[in-house]
């Protein structure tokens, strides 16, 4: 590992930050993002940095401050902001105590800070305190636990890193841990840094760049020792460990669906669906070839390399050894097999350590986090794709530096006791966050027609409500600006796009192909692409005809027949939507194309509502009236046919939108946001309905349901 440090940038960051927060926090600012940028020293929060300065109170006091990361700050982005200061002085009086209660710590980190609206600072403030240096770095870097995770770790450490470090045996992060440490600190006042045996590694100095670059020093070391006692590894299973990423995301296309619907949890009552997971999917030829490991099943059954690991991860994967990818009812038999155990195992592990540790807790979800299927890949799961990525990202990591630990000794993690109290440590449950979920939340939504002013707005609408979406649209330049949009609701993680031709078998399935790799699965789906061609009968050209029957009849049929195919797949029920029309119930002149294709669109909707009701998938109509724009976003098809149809009425074509307007009972301007505000009614299963249609028109009279 080598040092990102540079002077430019140092002063870059000086002149940017230094006016304001002073240079020692500026500096810190600039180190903190050096050692972020390293996904070999931090993974999502698994480190924190910290200064020390001088802060003038309200009456003009000088006082000493310690700013050190708060929660929910990154390293690789964080901001003077992002670290809060708080009376050091006091708490270093915390120190004479005897005992100090996770909760009480926290009080007390929270009753000294000098801004009353800072986040949280980190659970390891007091550990920072209670050392004297102004610069302290705390990392959990992979070459470091792949030493300390070894029945000699604390050995292993003294030969690689020498005799200028602390070895702090393991104890869990809060108030004992920071007296432990400080303690043996000052037994060896000369050291230049900590080591917490399967925990990380400390360094610290007067400045900010001795202090990062003594931690890329020392990881270096540890990394050098690592490949000079590297012993050869066993060859890995050649049918598995030939697998390639292209065929392990086709595989992933084809089981993720099963997998996610294996992970579901069980409703919370009768007629509820199923809370769902969002799967993330790795697939590197790294992480094939260690999957083949002959080894491999042996590490996923030890736990994690640090032990902040186990809110995202568990405790332990779960392997499938020899799985049946050559078979897919096989592979959902031995899968859902080993969820089963899984998820038992889990219930006698918690039932074990609660009767132990004689407390109560309330049981997380027992399924698993990870799954490590050789020649899949690693299948990540979460209530988000960002929370699922997280785990992915750990679990490749982790998978790595098992296998680098296992080539030098034997890899040895934390016992079940200690790990179990990590899990159900309320500070670290506190960083999952406790808000409501929304509506959509963990499910997944797949719109066609994406791009135009309905489709857009009604993926907005489903992003509010907490679902992950996948737009697709024929237009790849406008599919592009509408996922910007969505994107600025559901973040970039919460949304993807891939150009659909409706028309096409093959570019409808690869579609759904693509949410299912992307995201598991899809709950949703809405089929709302759409032309039209304005033309009398006795003039209609047989061809114009043809090709809108072919996009707004076709081209529901084979997203209805995808869409089945996914949802059966999964077997946790669904919600389809089909964006027929007004002009359904009430067809107009000059308008037959369209009135027919949409009239064979809505009776296939109650067909599929029929047949797929069995599986759980409810399929519903919206009959919507002109939506002209919605934003900047315009209506494709009314900036085309809209001339005509003026035409058709008599009007002058900018007279057509408020003709529209003061024909509905409602004198209402019908938008996108209404239809998709439609779609989440009938995607969040508000009522027990299904063949239903909901009219979104203003009201008009000659378009009631009958």
């Amino acid at each position: 590992m080598k040092s990102r440090w540079s002077d430019t940038e140092a002063r870059e960051f000086c002149e940017r930050y230094a006016p304001a927060w002073g240079e020692p926090l500026a500096l810190r600012v600039y180190t903190s993002r050096l050692i972020g940028a390293e996904a070999d020293l931090v993974m999502h929060g698994g480190g924190n940095t910290s200064v020390k300065v001088t802060k003038e109170t309200l009456l003009g006091d000088r006082v000493e401050a310690l700013c050190v990361k708060g929660s929910g700050w990154d390293l690789d982005s964080i901001e003077p902001q992002g670290l809060p200061a708080l009376d050091v002085g006091y708490l270093r009086r915390l120190r004479k105590l005897e005992s100090l209660s996770d909760e009480e710590m926290v009080n007390q980190l929270r009753t000294h800070l000098f801004d009353a609206t800072a986040p949280n600072p980190s659970v390891e403030t007091l550990l920072h305190a209670f050392l004297p240096h102004v610069f302290i770095d705390h990392t959990h870097a992979d070459a470091i636990l792949a030493l300390t995770n070894q029945p000699d770790g604390a050995e292993l450490i003294r030969q690689a890193l020498g005799a200028s470090v602390v070895i702090v045996p393991y104890v869990m992060p809060g108030f004992r841990l920071a007296k432990l440490a400080a303690e043996m600190f000052e037994g060896m006042p000369d050291a230049h840094g900590l080591v917490l045996l399967k925990h990380g590694l400390f360094t610290f100095a007067a400045d900010a760049r001795t202090s990062y670059e003594r931690t890329i020093e020392y990881v270096d070391r540890a990394e050098s020792f690592l490949h000079s006692r590297a012993r050869a590894r066993p060859a890995a299973r050649k049918a598995q460990g030939t697998a390639s990423r292209q065929s392990a995301a086709a595989l992933m296309a084809k089981f993720g669906p099963v997998l996610r619907g294996l992970l579901a949890s069980p409703p919370a009552s009768a007629g509820q669906p199923a809370p769902r997971v969002i799967l993330e999917h790795r697939a590197a030829p790294e992480d094939l070839a260690l999957l083949a490991a002959p080894e491999c099943a042996s590490l996923a059954s030890r736990g994690p390399l640090t032990p902040d690991h186990v809110i995202r991860t568990k405790a332990k994967p779960l392997f499938i050894g020899e799985p049946r990818l050559d078979d897919p009812e096989a592979f959902r038999s031995q899968v859902g097999a080993a969820i089963e155990a899984y998820r038992k195992a889990y219930d006698s592990y918690f039932a074990e350590q609660v009767r132990a540790k004689s407390t109560s807790r309330k049981k997380l979800d027992p399924a698993p986090r990870v799954l490590l299927i050789p020649g899949l890949g690693i299948v990540c799961a979460g209530k988000t794709r960002k929370d699922a990525a997280i785990a992915a990202d750990i679990s490749e990591h982790t998978l790595r530096i098992k296998s680098a630990a296992e080539s030098i000794g034997r890899y040895e993690p934390l016992d079940d006791s200690e790990l179990f109290d990590m899990e159900y440590w309320s500070l670290e449950q506190a960083k999952l966050g406790k808000e409501t979920e929304k509506p959509l939340a963990r499910q997944v939504a797949l719109v066609t027609g994406a791009a135009g002013a309905i489709g857009v707005a009604t993926c907005a609408e489903l992003a509010r409500a907490g679902a992950h979406v996948v737009l697709t649209d024929v237009d790849g330049e406008a599919l592009e600006r509408a996922r910007a949009k969505v994107a600025q609701i559901a973040g970039a993680s919460g949304c993807s796009a891939v150009r659909m031709d409706v028309t096409s078998e093959e570019s409808v399935d690869a579609a759904f192909d693509h949410a299912c790799r992307t995201f598991g699965g899809v709950d949703v789906v809405v089929a709302n692409a759409g032309i039209a061609h304005v033309s009398p009968l006795a003039d209609a050209d047989a061809g114009q005809f043809r090709k809108v029957l072919d996009v707004n009849l076709v081209g529901y049929f084979l997203t209805l027949r995808a869409a089945a195919r996914v949802m059966r797949a999964q077997g946790t029920g669904g919600n389809i939507v089909v964006n027929a029309s007004k002009n359904v119930f009430a067809p107009g002149a000059d308008f037959g194309a369209y009135s027919a294709s949409k009239a064979a669109g809505h009776q296939l909707g109650k067909v599929a509502a029929i047949e797929l009701a069995p599986i759980g998938v409810r399929v519903n109509m919206i009959n919507a009236d002109a939506v002209f724009a919605e934003g900047d976003t315009p209506s494709g098809l009314w900036r085309e046919i809209g001339p005509d149809r003026a035409r058709s009425r008599g009007l002058a074509p900018e007279k057509l939108q408020e003709y529209y307007r003061e024909r509905n009972l409602l004198h209402s301007e019908v938008t996108g946001a209404d239809v998709g505000r439609a779609v989440v009614f009938f995607a969040s299963n508000q009522t027990p309905t299904t063949g239903a249609t909901l009219p979104v028109d203003g009201g008009i009279v000659a378009a009631f349901p009958r």
